[in-house]
């Protein structure tokens, strides 16, 4: 019996740590703004890593976000899901959600800030290198990370999934530090072409490290499966442009992480 329990012992101790995605709810604040972000992580690593900042959709931080920071902790990377409405500000009501947006989107220099205030967050958890921390953003959040960029945040790159495209100010012109990487959906009704054209002229123009690639037929939200669940025409899930996208996104931060 001493003998099979020893034997037991042994094989425990010799097998390898068990990964389990760990996360919290970090709440902060910005003036008397509250706010809840949430912060994942693989327990099974040890040591400074990569992190990723990631921001929401126009609905406020929902699962979907959530769900996007869990598979970043899953891969390896710590990965911060950051509140940009405020403690509690999810909507399924796209009104709602426009007027969100909008008082946020209103104020550019507070609109960089509140990112800002999440890659903080990201950064003072401890566990992450913050030499190497990139920031990804969806729809509002899509635009989100461009702003961080025309702010040379410190981050090595950021990635816009079928986001809004606001263009690169003059001010900013040599100034955009961060390599950035747009993932756009060609069919996307609420980014008209002119658009399109002009956030790609003011990327050259203020020099930016900049790729777009962007998938036929493809509309607005593509990579969140209940996209389609909204109510709105222009919005799509695509399996295909979801899978394609991420794997593009994977490997941008294989080159800048």
């Amino acid at each position: 019996m001493l003998r099979i329990l020893t034997v037991v012992l042994f094989i425990f101790v010799a097998l390898p740590a068990v990964a389990a995605v760990q996360s919290k709810a970090v709440t902060y604040s910005d003036g008397d703004t509250e706010f809840t972000g949430y912060l994942y992580w693989d327990d099974a690593q040890s040591g400074k890593r990569p992190g990723v900042l990631v921001i929401h959709e126009w609905w406020g931080l929902d699962d979907y976000p959530k769900k996007r920071a869990r598979m970043l902790a899953e891969l390896g990377y710590v990965a911060f899901a950051a509140d940009m409405y405020g403690t509690g500000k999810v909507t399924e009501d796209r009104n709602q959600a426009r007027d969100w947006m909008q008082e946020v989107t209103a104020d550019v220099d507070g609109w960089r800030e509140r990112a800002s205030l999440g890659l903080k967050q990201l950064v003072d958890s401890g566990m992450v290198d913050a030499d190497r921390t990139a920031a990804i953003g969806y729809c509002f959040g899509g635009a989100s990370v461009l702003q961080m960029s025309y702010a040379n945040l410190p981050v090595k790159g950021v990635v816009s999934f079928h986001g809004a495209l606001p263009a690169a100010p003059e001010e900013v012109k040599g100034k955009i530090g961060p390599s950035i990487l747009v993932l756009h959906g060609q069919a996307d009704t609420f980014i008209a072409p002119e658009v399109v054209t002009n956030f790609r002229n003011k990327l050259d123009e203020a020099g930016a490290d900049w790729e777009m690639n962007t998938y036929g037929g493809v509309r607005h939200g593509f990579t969140n499966p209940d996209a389609d669940k909204r109510g709105m025409d222009n919005l799509k899930y695509d399996a295909r442009a979801d899978a394609r996208s991420w794997a593009r996104m994977l490997a941008f931060f294989d080159e800048i992480l």
